[in-house]
């Protein structure tokens, strides 16, 4: 195991694009959650879980700073129980502007926390009221600034574009602004709009103005080449860091390999089983309290879905797929499972192979979920 996935699920406000596993913050068993955390990695510890070597603890949600700082404390308490976070090479928590305040980040830090994802997603005061959030571009500012005199350096923030009515000047002043924060890393996401969301509501409504398919890959251009400007280089499809800086943590998942999911609705990969956690808090809660993993959904992972996994999250990399490492994993050469499949993309300009990689051109950036599908039966 690598790496370490802790779910939050709270929220003091739920963000009109979000179905993450979240409640609002109010009335909630917040205290009883976090030790219910305590009781689910005691479980693990028991049943011959190890959590030695582990390279990175993440914590998400949902929001880990809607905790108050008394609640963040003993989660930091717990994980180190269970984990040697002086060994760790990464310990990040996501966190909201408004929400992480100079005393949290004190506890945070104090905790063994090192790198911190701030969910700023735009500089426009409208857009940020538009999408259900409740902090303004001053908070971000702000938060950063703090954050350096905490003493955290490795800092990111994420961004999204394709928001309603968003322009491509409103984008390119959030880029401007965002990268003037000189942080060592930046997400840019599209807007996606899912299921069970108030823009899912809207856009069925037909009260959704989004941005055109044409105006969403222009911004997504903008995205890189701004960064790439700016020295902050694209190593992941949405991700972009100055060398040395990209998220630990999450090319785990893009490297198909092992961590577990901790919390409500939390998903986990071990032993070659993907699991999912009950996502209701109270049922979750309730597993734990019969000394039992909450565990609700396992799927063992089959060798012809393991490589499939391997070619379409190691092709979101900049870095693409190590033909020799997947000989080495599998047993089996590249050429010889997915021949047909790479030839036909190389032909169509969306991939290409130099020395021992398999990755995506420019092209095929632009349209990674068609090269992605091919890669699935």
């Amino acid at each position: 195991m690598r790496g370490i996935y802790i779910h939050i699920p709270f929220c003091h406000q739920i963000c009109h694009y979000c179905d993450f596993n979240k409640v609002f913050f109010k009335n909630q068993p917040v205290d009883e959650y976090i030790e219910s955390i305590g009781a689910e990695l005691s479980i693990m510890v028991k049943e011959g879980v190890s959590f030695e070597g582990v390279e990175t603890v993440f914590l998400g949600g949902g929001t880990p700073t809607s905790l108050s700082e008394n609640q963040l404390d003993r989660l930091l308490t717990i994980i180190h129980e269970y984990v040697d976070v002086n060994s760790l090479k990464e310990f990040s928590t996501e966190a909201n502007p408004d929400e992480l305040t100079y005393g949290k980040l004190e506890v945070l830090k104090d905790g063994g926390v090192n790198r911190l994802s701030i969910g700023v997603q735009s500089f426009d005061s409208d857009l940020l009221t538009k999408i259900g959030r409740t902090h303004g571009p001053d908070d971000a500012n702000r938060v950063v600034d703090e954050a350096r005199k905490v003493g955290f350096e490795n800092i990111s923030i994420d961004l999204i574009y394709g928001l309603p009515g968003q322009t491509i000047s409103q984008w390119q002043d959030t880029l401007n602004k965002a990268t003037a924060l000189e942080l060592p890393h930046y997400s840019g996401y599209s807007l996606i709009v899912e299921p069970k969301t108030v823009f899912y509501n809207l856009m069925n409504k037909g009260k959704l103005p989004l941005p055109g398919e044409d105006i969403e890959t222009e911004m997504f251009a903008m995205l890189m080449d701004h960064m790439e400007m700016q020295g902050r280089m694209r190593y992941e499809i949405s991700n972009f860091a100055i060398p040395g800086h990209e998220s630990i943590h999450n090319l785990i998942y893009w490297e198909n390999d092992t961590y577990a999911g901790v919390g409500a609705g939390a998903h986990g990969y071990l032993d070659g089983i993907r699991y999912s956690n009950s996502g209701p808090i109270a049922q979750y809660m309730e597993k734990t309290k019969q000394n039992v993993r909450p565990i609700s959904q396992t799927h063992i992972v089959t060798e012809t879905e393991a490589m499939e996994e391997e070619m379409f999250l190691g092709l979101r990399k900049v870095d693409g797929v190590s033909i020799s490492s997947f000989q080495k994993k599998f047993g089996r050469s590249l050429e010889d499972v997915y021949g047909q499949t790479l030839q036909s993309l190389i032909g169509t300009g969306l991939i290409e192979q130099k020395m021992d990689r398999v990755k995506l051109t420019r092209t095929g950036v632009f349209r990674g979920n068609e090269a992605f599908q091919k890669f699935l039966k």
